[in-house]
């Protein structure tokens, strides 16, 4: 399941987001999203977890909770391909 981070500081790192969600279970990926102009974090991450209900848990626990000063918002990130047909 892909989760997504909103609202992070801009000083939170893969490290950091990593170790906070494989409290709940193992971490395929976690990637910190950067501007590709300037390098500096966007605020927000995506969080790659195998397991659908450590994620669900996860989303539910971390939600609003604060992480390095900042209330976070988690929440199961859209199909993205679901989102964009393609016509042939």
């Amino acid at each position: 399941m892909t989760i997504i981070v909103k609202n992070m500081s801009p000083e939170t790192n893969e490290f950091t987001v990593e170790s906070v969600f494989a409290r709940f279970g193992e971490v395929d990926s976690a990637r910190v999203i950067y501007d590709r102009h300037t390098n500096e974090s966007k605020g927000m991450a995506f969080i790659e977890m195998a397991d659908e209900e450590q994620a669900k848990k996860a989303i539910e626990t971390l939600n609003e909770s604060t992480l390095e000063g900042n209330i976070i918002e988690v929440a199961e990130a859209e199909d993205r391909s679901k989102k964009f047909k393609i016509r042939f």
